[in-house]
């Protein structure tokens, strides 16, 4: 018994093992299936948000011999395998595919697929809809600019997506430098603001970068300081390379010379660095600190200007690892150099030294995040962009530590020679009297000019006061115009509350304007209204009343010191003339009649006159209302004030 027992016990056993084997490997192969398949496409609507990321939908293939869209399409579902986003980002490929689908269901949108790595030699789109291919695109810097289908630093492919139809796109990539593929898909406005605000700043760090280049060059000119010139050269070369990242130089450099794309980062690196050799070598005085550092800097200098000339004849990814190498190798020297003359007590090491750390901690931030172990949601190449900038700001403030420190030098001495002269003293004496005299003919000059300045002053300020008046006058009809009457409506409220004396608005609404646009035409309809506006001038006599137009067909007319039944008279004069005018335009007769309100009050605080015309403008609804071609007043109550 107990060994039949055992017996069944043995086999109860051997099955679950099997089962849990089983669920084991039904679980690995549903994830190398989630793996290499390429899943789900993006699934796009109108709700959807204007930007997305796009790596979670991208997968790429295994192969890299695989030279056509027709080859691949012919590779098994397994080849295929979703993209890591995590890896650490190659250099040099060839043959790179990667692929991703977008689903829309029920809407008709627009979309832009953006690249956001200026850099890549080659990028070649496959567009196919529903399985058939629509559009072929090749884009990249080994290619002239204007070739892009969208003229932007970053490469832009734009898409109309119909219902119910699924895009697929596949991307043959071929670069001999970084393979760093950010794909979003955008809205056409959001982008543009992204746009707008990248190349803001952008522009700011390479406008900052240039002008504390061209002032370092100048300096240098007028002052024929080594330091200065070398200085100049190193940011002028960590301006273009700047450009170059941001995909700026390309653009507007050289859009026709792709061939100087491929080879200006093997140039410009080595040749920047041999500049700030020699610029180290200035800044820290080693020619008087220690001659072993200034050697040891000489000759990578030497090497760095080699570099400059042999990088283009050798492999360009080959290049990039060694000119990772030496700009490591270059930086970490010149970090020790800088801490070693700081701690001996060197005056401009320290702050050099910051520089250079700035430098080295952006390098670092991004070969972490090209090696995969860091990640941050920014392009890799914005850390060492900072730090460059951050470093060439502070070698400005060492330079101009440098200048202070020379400057006090050199008064010295001044003093010293002063000192020395004290004999001569008769002769800059003299020498002053005669800078007297030459100050006394340029004060006289001055006054001259002053002089001639007050009087250009004058006109200009008539001049201006004309374009003023200008400004408050309506072109179409000649009368004011609406800011005109704020301004006026303010001023008369003031006054009107200072003297208590009654003010009166009108609101005169030409009525049925529109069937004359749309009868006689626009033309016509212009000519009316400036008909009507000589006609308010007309019936308008004072100096303090004013007529402007109020906007589109309304015209309003303030009255100072006019109480009810004169505003009322006025406005009924107004309304009989303007029915009986006879209006003659292109062969036709217009009949015209208007509407006008009226309100009238004595003004009492600075908000009254909004109010009082408001009435104004419900007395001109209501006598619209009432039939047009009336007169209507809407008093002002109390408890509205």
């Amino acid at each position: 018994m107990m060994t039949i027992i055992s017996h069944h016990l043995q086999q109860l056993c051997q099955y679950q093992f099997r089962i849990l084997i089983g669920f084991f490997l039904l679980f690995i192969g549903q994830n190398c299936w989630a793996n290499t398949l390429s899943g789900i496409p993006l699934r796009l609507t109108s709700d959807s948000i204007t930007k997305i990321e796009l790596q979670d939908w991208v997968y790429a293939n295994q192969s890299n011999d695989i030279e056509t869209l027709t080859t691949l399409l012919q590779r098994p579902e397994n080849s295929w395998k979703k993209l890591d986003t995590n890896q650490p980002y190659q250099i040099g490929i060839k043959n790179y595919w990667v692929s991703f689908s977008i689903f829309n269901p029920n809407d008709h949108l627009s979309r832009i697929i953006a690249l956001d790595n200026p850099l890549l030699d080659s990028v070649k789109i496959y567009h196919l809809i529903n399985g058939e291919l629509v559009s072929t695109e090749i884009m990249g810097d080994s290619l002239p600019f204007k070739q892009r289908p969208l003229q932007s630093n970053i490469f832009l492919y734009p898409v109309n997506f119909e219902p119910g139809d699924t895009h697929t796109f596949y991307l043959k990539i071929d670069s001999k430098g970084s393979i760093s593929l950010p794909l979003v898909l955008w809205s056409s406005n959001d982008l543009t603001q992204l746009t707008e605000t990248k190349n803001l700043f952008n522009g700011m760090q390479i406008g900052l970068l240039l002008a504390i280049c061209l002032f370092s060059l100048f300096i240098a000119l007028a002052s024929a300081s080594y330091s200065y010139s070398y200085y100049s050269g190193y940011v002028l070369g960590l301006t273009l390379l700047t450009a170059t990242i941001h995909g700026v130089s390309f653009r507007y450099l050289w859009p026709q010379w792709p061939i100087i794309q491929q080879y200006i980062f093997i140039i410009i690196i080595p040749l920047t660095l041999g500049f700030s050799l020699m610029f180290t070598e200035k800044v820290l005085q080693l020619k008087y600190h220690n001659l072993k550092m200034l050697r040891i800097c000489r000759i990578m200098a030497v090497l760095c200007f080699g570099l400059t000339i042999i990088m283009p004849f050798i492999n360009y990814s080959f290049a990039l690892y060694v000119l990772a190498f030496v700009v490591l190798t270059i930086s970490t020297i010149l970090m020790a150099f800088s801490l070693i003359q700081a701690f001996s007590g060197q005056r401009n090491a320290p702050l050099y030294a910051i520089g250079r750390m700035g430098l080295m901690i952006g390098c670092i931030i991004t070969g972490l995040i090209y090696l995969g172990l860091f990640t941050l949601n920014i392009s890799p190449q914005i850390p060492v962009m900072i730090g460059l900038t951050f470093e060439v700001i502070t070698m400005a403030a060492v330079l101009a530590l440098r200048y202070n420190d020379e400057r006090k030098a050199k008064f010295e001495i001044q003093q010293q020679t002063l000192e020395q002269e004290q004999r001569l003293r008769e002769i800059r004496e003299e020498a002053l009297r005669s800078e007297a005299g030459n100050s006394e003919k340029l004060e006289q000059m001055v006054q001259e000019r002053t002089l001639e300045l007050e009087i250009t002053l004058r006109e200009l300020n008539e001049v201006n006061q004309k374009l003023t008046e200008q400004n408050t006058i309506d072109s179409l009809t000649g009368v004011k115009n609406r800011s005109a009457f704020d301004r006026r409506l303010i001023a008369e409220g003031r006054i009107s509350r200072r003297q208590q004396t009654p003010m009166s608005l009108l609101m005169i609404d030409i009525d049925k304007f529109k069937n004359i646009n749309d009868q006689y035409g626009h033309l016509s309809g212009d000519y009316t209204i400036k008909m009507i506006a000589n006609t308010l001038c007309e019936y308008i006599k004072r100096p303090t009343d004013l007529v402007s137009r109020f906007g589109g067909e309304e015209f309003a007319i303030i009255l100072p010191s006019t109480d009810i039944e004169g505003a009322l008279l006025v406005a009924e004069q107004i309304r009989q003339a303007i029915s009986d005018l006879t209006i003659a335009h292109n062969g036709y007769t217009i009949p015209l009649t208007v509407s006008i309100g009226v309100s009238e009050t004595i003004i009492d605080s600075d908000e009254h006159p909004m109010l009082l015309l408001e009435q104004a403008d419900k007395a001109l609804y209501k006598a619209k209302r009432s039939g047009r071609n009336k007169v209507c007043y809407y008093p002002l109550e109390t408890d509205e004030i």
